[in-house]
């Protein structure tokens, strides 16, 4: 499990597909310390949850390889990734850590596209759109995962919703380089399915 509070912005130093596509090792470049990084582990990367397989360091900078399947480069923004892409990381929640956005599961839902930036005095506005199949699941301040970063929903009209962002996590994520036409990773609130599925099954 997660918080969707990132911890680091990462870098693909390495994107090598298997021989029968199915399978592609990443190699991610952090500034995590090594030391803590075990075989096993879970990382969230742009809101995708990940396995580490192996780790080291190069050049005085920490790296960690991971395993994206075939579902997740068919259904999430894996399939864009290339070297020189940033990813958001998150590390997994422990038991004591603060919980300082929602619970995220780092299973991503599906893609959400944005529609609109617009850079105010003192944050940015982003609007984006997704399938009717979320949108359903997606409500005016409620929680929502965007690449990984639990934000607020700010406003929300049939399958399109917009989020306002503050400075610092412009400057502590990737949001900063969002622009319109992109497609970020999109989880929905667990509480907003769980609900849903009560509310179905009445």
């Amino acid at each position: 499990m997660f918080t969707g509070i990132v911890t680091d912005i990462g870098e693909i130093v390495s994107f090598t597909p298997t021989a029968q596509g199915q399978l592609h090792r990443l190699r991610i470049a952090c500034r995590y310390d090594q030391t803590t990084i075990a075989d096993g582990a879970s990382i969230a990367c742009n809101g995708v949850c990940l396995t580490v397989v192996a780790s080291g360091v190069a050049d005085g900078k920490t790296w960690f390889d991971v395993d994206a399947a075939a579902e997740t480069l068919a259904l999430t923004t894996a399939k864009h990734w290339k070297v020189g892409t940033r990813l958001n990381l998150e590390r997994a929640l422990k038991i004591g850590d603060e919980l300082g956005g929602h619970i995220v599961a780092g299973h991503a839902d599906g893609i959400a596209t944005i529609v609109s930036r617009e850079d105010l005095p003192d944050m940015a506005r982003f609007v984006l759109s997704t399938t009717r199949e979320l949108a359903r699941f997606i409500a005016t301040k409620g929680s929502i995962t965007l690449d990984g970063v639990s934000l607020t929903i700010n406003t929300v009209a049939d399958v399109t919703f917009s989020v306002l962002i503050i400075p610092h996590t412009l400057t502590v994520t990737t949001i900063g380089g969002w622009k319109a036409g992109a497609e970020v990773n999109i989880e929905v609130d667990l509480m907003a399915r769980y609900a849903a599925r009560l509310t179905e099954m009445k």
